[in-house]
């Protein structure tokens, strides 16, 4: 079905209810390599609920931890096949720290869908408030659906982020592991993309590839690390581009440069010297 951009955009997709404990969140920082130094008090406090602090990136799965079945694309004027999309952006702004465990309430409304000629790119918002109606965070982010622009829909513009013109201030490795897909599809992203060979290589890959989020985390992590001594209450904000897909067991090389409250960050795969995410900021308090 062709998308419909008159019924999609500023589409209600409505209210979701949820909850998530400690056990949660332990979890999602193991499933980002989380303890890999298991003597290390930094890690720990992602790894071991005596001092647990929640890295704002849990934010991105806290709704969907527990779900089982694969992602679909169906919305108002929108039905995409899901071997044709991978994620484009995402960004999360947390309004304080991450409560270790909680329930809240998300409602999501399609923002935007753009017309790339040969792709559609939708953009969609959540806004999460706990049970009082406090705010916890809101989170951006847009979907790369191949064979689906050529509706008649606008273009949309470019949101790219030029780095400093100097070398970075860090240079972050960090490994994934062969089964970091396995892993993080715990966190419930069932996509087969991520586990199964022949839907991987049906999709256009050799293999099946990391999830965009996992990287997404594992960078957000990594930076919180190395530039903010591991205090996630310090993260404001992470936003960033996939502009490229993780084979898991590659090694990330994240570049960061800091100017003032915030941290322009590239990360690429170290063995085939590709990018993986761009135009990233991280924003600190």
């Amino acid at each position: 079905m062709p998308i419909d951009p008159e019924l999609a955009i500023g589409a209600d997709l409505g209210e979701v209810a949820f909850a998530w404990t400690s056990s949660d969140v332990l979890l999602y920082h193991l499933a980002l390599g989380a303890g890999a130094n298991p003597t290390d008090p930094k890690e720990l406090r992602y790894a071991y609920e005596r001092d647990l602090r929640v890295l704002p990136t849990f934010a991105t799965v806290a709704a969907d931890l527990h779900t089982v079945d694969p992602p679909t694309v169906s919305m108002p004027g929108i039905e995409i096949d899901l071997a044709k999309v991978v994620h484009g952006t995402q960004a999360v702004t947390v309004h304080r720290p991450i409560p270790i465990e909680a329930k809240a309430v998300a409602r999501t409304h399609v923002v935007d869908v753009q017309d790339k000629g040969r792709a559609a790119v939708i953009l969609k918002e959540t806004v999460v408030h706990d049970t009082n109606g406090s705010p916890l965070w809101t989170a951006q982010l847009s979907i790369f659906a191949r064979g689906e622009g050529g509706f008649g829909g606008h273009r949309g513009s470019s949101d790219k982020v030029e780095v400093p013109e100097r070398e970075p201030d860090a240079t972050i490795v960090t490994p994934t592991l062969p089964q970091q897909a396995l892993l993080y599809r715990l966190c419930g992203d069932r996509n087969p993309l991520h586990a199964d060979p022949e839907f991987a290589r049906a999709a256009g890959f050799d293999v099946p590839i990391l999830h965009g989020l996992c990287t997404y985390g594992m960078v957000a992590k990594a930076v919180t690390d190395a530039l903010l001594d591991a205090d996630v209450t310090r993260v404001k904000s992470f936003s960033a581009r996939f502009a490229g897909v993780v084979l898991p067991g590659e090694t990330l090389r994240t570049q960061v440069w800091q100017e003032d409250s915030r941290l322009f960050v590239r990360s690429s795969s170290v063995e085939r010297d590709a990018p993986v995410l761009t135009d990233a900021v991280l924003t600190t308090v």
